[in-house]
Order: structure tokens, then sequence, then C-alpha cells
């Protein structure tokens, strides 16, 4: 798993769906949806820790876009 896609597209097969129209938030809530079903134990840990290095890396290039449009 390496891209956003791929992580929207493990949380579509628990019916999970998230558009907020601000890339940065829909990452957040996407980290918080992906939390939650990994505590509910219906993905595996790697597949969790993937998906969530992969929110990660993309909710840190989205703040620096932030920080360099402030700027």
């Amino acid at each position: 798993m390496k891209t956003l896609y791929e992580v929207q597209q493990v949380l579509k097969r628990y019916g999970i769906f998230i558009y907020v129209g601000k890339r940065l938030w829909d990452i957040e809530l996407m980290m918080i949806e992906l939390k939650k079903i990994h505590e509910q134990g219906l993905i595996e840990d790697d597949e969790y820790f993937k998906a969530y290095l992969v929110l990660k890396q993309e909710h840190r290039i989205e703040e620096q876009k932030e920080m360099e449009n402030k700027e």
C-alpha cells in the first residue's frame, strides 16, 4: 500500500466513504476511521500499519503545502 487512493479503497471495503472537501481534513478523518476499524479487530495489523504510514506521510505533505502557502 503506497497511495492515499489505496487507503481509500481499504476504507471503502468497510462502507466508509470520506469527503469533507479539504484534503488535510479528509486525511485526518481517514486516520480516525482506520483506527476505529483496527480497534474493533476488523483489519489486520500489517494492513493497518501500512495504511497509517501512508496517511501520516500524506498528512505531512499537506501540512507542508499549507505552510508554504502562508509564507
